[in-house]
């Protein structure tokens, strides 16, 4: 299928993504037209992936692109290979070399197969591990849980399979009895863990298959490439502009019940006085008259589609409150919608001040956290002016950091996963006075140079970007630009490595029924590079100043992906060259290394990353009771000692360092919601010692640029252009 050229309306600079529970904003909602809106979806997907002027990478859908899905599928559906057996899916290779064939003519039986047995095979496990929970477990020998199975065989056959869920059953109930649970206790814990599988399983429906298999195709295109669902893409959209528009609330699943996890400040519920997390959903109905609906035993998503809506219009709750009991009579709840900035993704700044040494005085340093490069694009194509943009909002933070005096500003890109290309660009606009940012590479070969054309900056004193693994694509842009400028030092980990930029289109533009929702797809139209010519695809941004790794590239980022376009270069682009930090790197690397010498919070960071990646490389655990209560009862002591030394040396306490810290073999939706949430609020307030030792690395570079005016001549050779670096 060949289809006419549409203008981006989105570029997206996108690597990590996650949905949110959010009661949201109502477009998009509608559930699609099953079969029908299946079968011109997928032609859609497969015309547009097959179209030159759009595919940045061309894949023949052919027989071996067709292995290729149906590896991918097989890995959706069973990716720790705990269902199907070998024998199972030596019964699919005959759809190895006709999934193409079943794209192409929009004909999804095969998948729909391969998803019934799935099901099948789901409920005949769990009742073997059900099944298990009425004997008695031994854990005085030698076995143990084997967790990663990635590149394991598949079982092959029923008895092998009951091997490995025995395995992971044991290590369920161990946990529970390590954390001081009763026998009994467990029983009922864990077979009610074990029927919300089946459960959850069971709800999943023809749409959930349509969308995995329909993925499986994408993925196979390239890592990047998704087809979202109505669903889907309306979560999507939340993330990317920061903004909903609902009552403002994250929920989650927890027994039969959608109950509230936390109140998104500033929105309908917050105010309303009337919500709190743990609350139950019971009953939802529209305006002010509606008929109230049961919403209990529902999927999440479909709970969340009945409560959203359109601004300023009423929607009705019924809540069972947290501290009563499921069968208590509901409280009913009336609130208007409305449109709420998602606070937790917005960018936020506080001060650091670090002590001065040898004479020289402390240093304020201020530091930028940014969750995202978000942006609300429907807003902003709006006539009011008011819109989220995390450049505005960095702005104004940099505009109260200037006022306060600080003596050099850290940005926190620390796990951004990306965003707004748009907004990668103007963010670094912040920094440099015009110029460069970022060349596109487009379909067809054209490189398309993008810049800052604003005059001026709103920040021009000394900078630093702390990045780590988890910064992804436009934050490689962003710290990518301010390195080859020589405007910052860039401090922390090799980045994620993803140097494509996507494009987001409404699939319905392409369709004659408007009226059938058909979701969106997200597709590579671009591949970028730095101002330099080199591409952050694979190889990142390198910092200038590095930290211990804590994820190897082999486990994490953009080289973990089979399929993943390699790394090229093009000519460099000319830009202005405001520092060169060469000459000072090795001072600035022996005070750091000195310093966290002396730095227990650091050594303590250090320590932990290293016993991580060893318990991650042996990737089993122990079944012996004996050994594992052994390595619980050497990290209690841990935490109590590290916490008794910060009482020792005057340092701030860590506020989950509790006993609650320990494991307690449970599940996020096994515990009490309110304290689960309030837990995952004060770890958001643990030291940071990488935060910390930044910002001291940037008011070291500010002392030394300072103190030598020599050194200063040769790292900032246009220092009247970054005037504070060298005052």
């Amino acid at each position: 299928m060949k289809v006419k050229k549409i203008l981006p309306a989105l570029a997206l600079a996108l690597a990590l993504t996650a949905p949110l529970a959010l009661l949201a904003r109502a477009e998009g909602d509608a559930p699609s037209g099953g079969a029908a809106a299946q079968a011109i979806t997928t032609d859609l997907v497969y015309g547009l992936l097959s179209d030159s002027d759009f595919a940045y990478r061309q894949k023949p859908l052919n027989d071996a692109l067709s292995q290729e899905v149906f590896k991918r599928y097989l890995e959706t559906l069973d990716a720790s290979k705990l269902f199907f057996t070998a024998q199972d899916v030596a019964k699919f290779a005959k759809y190895q070399t006709t999934l193409d064939d079943a794209i192409k003519g929009g004909e999804l039986e095969p998948s729909r197969a391969m998803f019934t047995l799935f099901k099948q095979r789901v409920n005949e496990r769990v009742a073997y591990a059900r099944g298990l929970l009425k004997g008695q477990f031994d854990f005085s020998g030698n076995d143990r849980y084997e967790y990663d199975r990635e590149d394991a065989p598949w079982a092959a056959d029923s008895a092998a399979l009951d091997a490995l869920w025995k395995q992971s059953v044991k290590n369920d109930w161990l946990r529970l009895k390590l954390a001081g649970k009763k026998p009994d206790e467990i029983r009922k814990t864990l077979d009610k863990r074990y029927a919300e599988i089946v459960k959850g399983v069971a709800e999943w429906n023809d749409e959930d298959a349509f969308s995995m298999f329909i993925n499986a195709y994408t993925a196979s295109i390239d890592p990047h490439t998704d087809y979202m669902n109505p669903r889907a893409a309306a979560n999507f959209d939340i993330q990317v502009s920061n903004t909903l528009i609902g009552i403002g609330a994250v929920l989650q699943k927890q027994d039969e019940f959608v109950v509230i996890r936390e109140l998104i400040p500033g929105g309908p519920a917050a105010l309303s006085g009337k919500l709190k997390s743990g609350d139950r959903v019971v009953a939802v109905g529209q305006g002010e008259s509606g008929a109230m609906e049961d919403v209990v035993d529902r999927r999440i998503d479909d709970v969340v589609a009945k409560i959203r809506g359109k601004e300023r219009t009423i929607v009705r709750l019924d809540i069972v409150p947290a501290e009563a009991g499921a069968d208590s009579k509901p409280t009913r709840i009336v609130l208007v919608r409305n449109t709420i900035r998602i606070e937790d993704g917005r960018a936020k700044a506080e001060t650091i001040t670090v002590p001065g040494d040898a004479g020289a005085p402390a240093k304020r340093i201020g530091v930028i956290k940014l969750p995202g490069f978000y942006l609300d694009f429907d807003r902003r194509r709006g006539s009011d002016g008011e819109y989220a943009s995390a450049t505005r909002d960095v702005a104004k933070l940099l505009l109260q950091l200037r006022a306060q005096k600080v003596d050099g500003v850290v940005l926190d890109l620390r796990n951004n996963g990306g965003g707004s290309l748009d907004e990668a660009i103007e963010l670094t606009g912040l920094f440099i006075d015009k110029g460069p940012v970022v060349q596109v590479r487009e379909v067809g070969g054209q490189v398309d140079t993008k810049a800052d054309v604003v005059a001026g900056v709103a920040w021009d004193g000394p900078l630093a970007v702390l990045i780590n693994r988890g910064s992804a694509s436009a934050s490689e842009i962003f710290a990518g630009a301010i390195q080859d400028y020589g405007r910052g030092l860039v401090i922390g980990e090799t980045t994620f490595g993803k140097g494509t930029v996507q494009n987001l289109l409404d699939l319905n533009r392409f369709s004659r029924d408007a009226t059938m929702p058909l979701g969106k797809l997200k597709h590579t139209v671009a591949q970028f590079f730095r101002v330099n010519g080199g591409s952050t695809q694979h190889k990142g941004v390198v910092p200038d100043i590095r930290y211990p790794v804590t994820v190897d590239a082999s486990e994490f980022g953009e080289s973990t992906y089979d399929n993943a376009l390699p790394w090229s270069r093009i000519a460099a682009v000319g830009h202005v060259q405001y520092g060169n930090f060469a000459s000072l790197l090795p001072r600035l690397d022996a005070l750091h290394a000195a310093r966290i010498a002396g730095d227990k919070e650091f050594q303590w960071w250090t320590e932990d990353v290293a016993q991580f990646r060893a318990e991650k490389a042996k990737k089993f655990l122990s079944l012996n009771e004996a050994e594992r209560r052994a390595e619980r009862d050497k990290f209690d002591a841990l935490r109590k000692r590290r916490q008794a030394e910060r009482v020792q040396l005057n340092l701030e306490l860590d506020p989950i360092a509790d006993e609650d810290a320990l494991d307690d073999g449970l599940q996020s939706n096994e515990r009490n919601v309110a304290a689960d949430a309030a837990r995952e609020k004060a770890a958001e307030k643990r030291p940071d010692p990488l935060l910390r030792e930044s910002a001291a690395i940037l008011a070291d570079a500010v002392t030394l640029l300072t103190a030598d005016r020599t050194l200063a001549a040769q790292v900032l050779p246009a220092a009247k252009v970054a005037g504070h670096w060298a005052d």
